[in-house]
């Protein structure tokens, strides 16, 4: 959602959705999650099991997205990352179309490792929840007082960036970003 006389306050409630839900485990600095599996249901009883070569065959390509985290403030709390293909809620975390969760205790620098992700678009949005509300803490009741970021470093000019900024893709082999923490205060 995009609100143009309230740019601040768009950036606010967007980064408001990667705390919602239940947190994450957490590790040292790094943190590993792997993509659902999509549900297509049992198998009718009727068909004959796939061989091992179709079977390999049918399955879906999957890789690894990393994202490394740099310029955190400081060790307090929390960093939460939301990677996601859905470009009409970002950066909002929902659980519409492929999106994936997670947490880390924060660090000097910290490293998400998103497994078995399906070749696609995505993107990647950041928070550094420093005291672990669960949730971006407003100054001015607008203005984000905790630490965010977005996959290819992607700009924030009076709001969240596009998706379409952020956005990189995904095929069959592994990828990598660097993304740089950032604060209003």
């Amino acid at each position: 959602m995009r609100h143009g006389s309230r740019p601040l306050a768009a950036l606010s409630l967007a980064l408001l959705g990667l705390g919602a839900g239940q947190p994450a485990p957490l590790a040292a600095t790094e943190a590993a999650v792997d993509a659902p599996a999509k549900m297509a249901g049992p198998a009718p009883l009727a068909m004959p099991a796939p061989s091992a070569e179709r079977m390999d065959a049918a399955k879906p390509a999957t890789t690894v997205v990393s994202a490394t985290v740099t310029d955190l403030r400081n060790n307090n709390g929390v960093v939460r990352a939301c990677l996601t293909d859905n470009a009409k809620k970002f950066p909002e975390c929902t659980d519409e179309g492929h999106t994936y969760r997670v947490a880390a205790k924060a660090g000097p620098s910290v490293t998400f490792t998103f497994k078995n992700v399906a070749p696609g678009r995505y993107a990647i949005s950041l928070i550094h929840d420093e005291n672990e509300n669960d949730r971006m803490d407003r100054k001015l009741l607008v203005m984000p007082k905790e630490g965010y970021g977005f996959s290819r470093d992607a700009k924030v000019v009076m709001g969240p960036p596009s998706f379409k900024s952020a956005a990189f893709d995904v095929g069959n082999e592994p990828v990598r970003q660097t993304i740089r923490m950032r604060y209003m205060f």
